[in-house]
């Protein structure tokens, strides 16, 4: 066996291809079996030099990129972060839509948060706006589903005292939008269902044009075909966004239930959207992303309750898979009648509407969709 050199001064320095001399004791010399190793293959000295001095580079350079990645992940979620919370800052709040904002309760883990979602006909040109699109959504207790119900802009309702009507008064319920905004829109809502309603969301006409317009539109199945000034919408899946899709969703004349099946396009389109805006494609592409808050801060306007951090905390809990977690309810009616001024209007139905309020109060909204399939 050849002799192990025990001093470095007695090993000559091999030059590696880059033209540097490697120290062929590393730190520390050989052990036997390296130098019958060497012996055995005839490599010689240099071969195994060199195979040491990359044994000894490799962490380095796992390390750089390492540090690479973390960078580039910490350069994400700080884009993230701060388009979050740009978009978040930017929303308009407005602490007069809710009828009392200091009944409204923090925000309970395991308890469901009901919003209230108006499309109003407020626009240039238009006096006295309505609530068009009227719509509870509840977060359920454990933010795996969201179930959207309507209430018919036509329901023949009692509306609190305001004032410009200074008593209780039966009208239809869009009225309340006219005579007393948001606050008493929610108000006469809460009277109907005896269901405290913890947040607002309002969007006029020319924000839904534009927010169905940057989101790049959505795709819905319209079940029968119908026009309305000037645009046609046949059967199966369309495509809609901007002008069009605000006139898909304000169509009733010529569909064969009228309001109910103008709610039933409401609630797809608002599902269609909600979809779109949560994909992993948006939610992935950091660009497309910071695109889709922008539009919704841009267009909405919410109660003072829905600060950043609450909005954030919502969002994060969220659970929601696609839009099989998305339920469509209306709110049911027992039909039509007239009022003595001639205005055609909506029956509630009382004793369904007590259902589908008990179910909204206790978080039983699973168990009202299995036993009323819509």
């Amino acid at each position: 066996m050849s002799k192990i050199p025990q001093e470095p001064s007695q090993v000559p320095k091999q030059a590696d291809p880059d033209g540097e001399y490697l120290d062929l004791w590393g730190s520390g010399g050989y052990e036997v079996g390296d130098v019958e190793a060497i012996e055995a293959d005839g490599a010689g000295v240099g071969t195994v030099a060199r195979s040491a001095h990359k044994k000894r580079k490799w962490p380095k350079i796992f390390l750089s990129a390492l540090l690479v990645a973390v960078l580039l992940v910490v350069g994400v979620l700080f884009y993230y972060f701060r388009s979050v919370t740009t978009a978040l800052n930017g929303i308009r709040r407005d602490p007069n839509l809710m009828p009392d904002q200091a009944a409204v309760q923090p925000i309970q883990p395991g308890k469901p948060i009901n919003f209230v979602l108006m499309g109003t006909d407020n626009r240039a040109g238009v006096s006295g706006a309505r609530s068009d699109s009227l719509i509870v959504a509840q977060l359920s207790g454990d933010r795996e589903h969201l179930c959207l119900v309507s209430f018919l802009r036509d329901m023949w309702v009692t509306i609190p005292a305001n004032k410009v009507v200074q008593k209780d008064s039966k009208a239809k319920i869009n009225a309340a939008y006219s005579w007393g905004g948001p606050a008493l829109t929610i108000k006469t809502l809460q009277n109907l269902t005896g269901v405290q309603m913890d947040h607002a969301v309002i969007i006029d006409f020319p924000g839904f044009v534009s927010l169905t317009d940057e989101i790049g539109g959505v795709t819905v199945y319209n079940s029968q075909a119908g026009s309305m000034e000037g645009e046609s919408f046949s059967q199966g899946n369309i495509t809609l966004s901007g002008e069009r899709a605000l006139k898909y969703v304000r169509e009733r004349k010529d569909l064969a239930n009228g309001d109910l099946d103008r709610a039933a396009r409401q609630r797809a389109v608002i599902t269609a959207i909600l979809e779109k805006s949560m994909s992993g494609d948006v939610i992935s592409n950091p660009k497309k992303f910071n695109q889709v808050l922008q539009v919704y801060s841009k267009n909405t306007t919410v109660d003072a309750g829905l600060t950043p951090a609450n909005i954030r905390k919502i969002a994060t809990s969220l659970r929601l898979k696609d839009n099989s977690s998305i339920v469509q309810v209306q709110a049911p009616i027992s039909g039509f009648g007239k009022s003595k001024d001639g205005q055609a209007y909506d029956i509630v139905d009382e004793q369904g509407l007590a259902e589908l309020s008990s179910a909204l109060k206790d978080g039983r909204m699973a168990d009202y969709v299995a036993n009323h399939p819509q």
